[in-house]
């Protein structure tokens, strides 16, 4: 199908009003070409900072060619939706060390299965306008280098923190893309960056993962660390991980961009079970039944019941020492799991006495 160039434009404007009805922020189209953003994210895997997370090595060249991943391929139209809804002060929290502390994304609802969901329906309304063209939808499941694409659609800036920031909305957004055949304009990329001189994202990181400005060794990530690496926490990361159990956000917290971020009035983003403010001990006396009942939708499940566990001994081994701490940690002393155990071990011997908390 060829478009007249106002039809195009006048279609283009329809999607955007059909994408901010269906709660995205903001919606952009860019052609599929990711140039140099191919060669940086081989250069990136040649370092081996991706760690264990095999399947980033996977599938080749169809990451970066959107066409050869799905043949046809001419437009990826890229969304934003906010999702920061908790009202405090997440800064606050990390210096609560009995409590837990969680990424903001991960505290409501899974957001690949919402914003899947409303890609579907924003589809059908294309469909209804444009007529029959080949979509697909993409939520951070498959070889697609959305950052790339999210900047080459005008959506932000890859900040030195490799998120991407936009002037009006910080990065507290998650994205999403639609591949297509439809030809639709192309929006302007992003080409200018807006961080100046500031590394405070890069200073403030408390495991040192950031090689330098925009490149992040992935394998020292408090995010990698807690959720994607299947095995034992590196000792020597462990007392720097604090009380975060599940992601971090450090980056992102210290960013003067995300003053003008926008809170999320979606309900499905809302905190479950109090997960934004609740204590270590309680979590780490859920059985796995429990863990599975409270994490049921959520993106929490993708660490696994053992990986929670091990994730709270660390947390409870860097919490201030208390009899309540050293009996909650005694309590998994005897766990099925040698990993929790091996973790548990480590953390009760941080409140033997001479132990300098970080």
């Amino acid at each position: 199908m060829t478009l007249k160039d106002s039809d195009a434009v006048a279609l283009k404007a329809e999607i955007v009003t059909l994408a901010k009805a269906l709660g995205f922020q903001q919606l952009g189209i860019s052609n599929a070409d990711l140039g140099e953003h191919a060669q940086r994210y081989k250069d990136w895997l040649d370092q081996d900072y991706h760690g264990e997370l095999d399947y980033m090595a996977r599938h080749g060249s169809k990451r970066w060619t959107p066409n050869e991943l799905i043949p046809g391929t001419i437009r990826v139209i890229s969304v934003r939706m906010d999702y920061m809804s908790d009202p405090e002060d997440p800064a606050l929290l990390l210096k609560q060390n009995d409590k837990a502390y969680i990424s903001r994304y991960s505290l409501g609802r899974d957001y690949h299965k919402l914003i899947r969901s409303r890609l579907k329906k924003l589809i059908a309304g294309i469909r209804e306008l444009a007529g029959e063209h080949d979509f697909r939808a993409f939520v951070d499941s498959a070889p697609v280098l959305e950052r790339a694409l999210a900047q080459k659609s005008g959506l932000g800036w890859f900040g030195k923190n490799t998120m991407i920031l936009n002037r009006q909305a910080g990065s507290w957004f998650f994205l999403g893309e639609i591949y297509t055949d439809l030809p639709l304009p192309i929006d302007p990329p992003y080409t200018e960056e807006h961080c100046g001189r500031c590394t405070a994202c890069l200073d403030i990181c408390p495991t040192e993962a950031f090689v330098g400005p925009y490149v992040l060794d992935g394998r020292k990530c408090i995010s990698y660390l807690t959720i994607e690496l299947k095995g034992a926490i590196p000792e020597a990361l462990r007392s720097k991980i604090g009380n975060r159990i599940f992601g971090c956000d450090d980056c992102q917290i210290v960013c003067p961009w995300n003053r003008f971020s926008h809170a999320s009035t979606e309900p499905d983003f809302s905190p479950r079970h109090k997960l934004n403010d609740i204590q270590l001990i309680e979590l780490f006396a859920w059985d796995e039944d429990t863990f599975l009942e409270k994490t049921a939708g959520s993106a929490i499940r993708r660490t696994g019941y053992e990986g929670w566990l091990r994730n709270i001994a660390v947390a409870l081994g860097n919490a201030t020492t208390s009899t309540s701490v050293i009996t909650a940690l005694k309590s998994r002393l005897n766990d099925p799991s040698e990993l929790v155990q091996e973790h548990v071990n480590w953390a009760l011997l941080q409140h033997q006495p001479g132990q300098t908390k970080p």
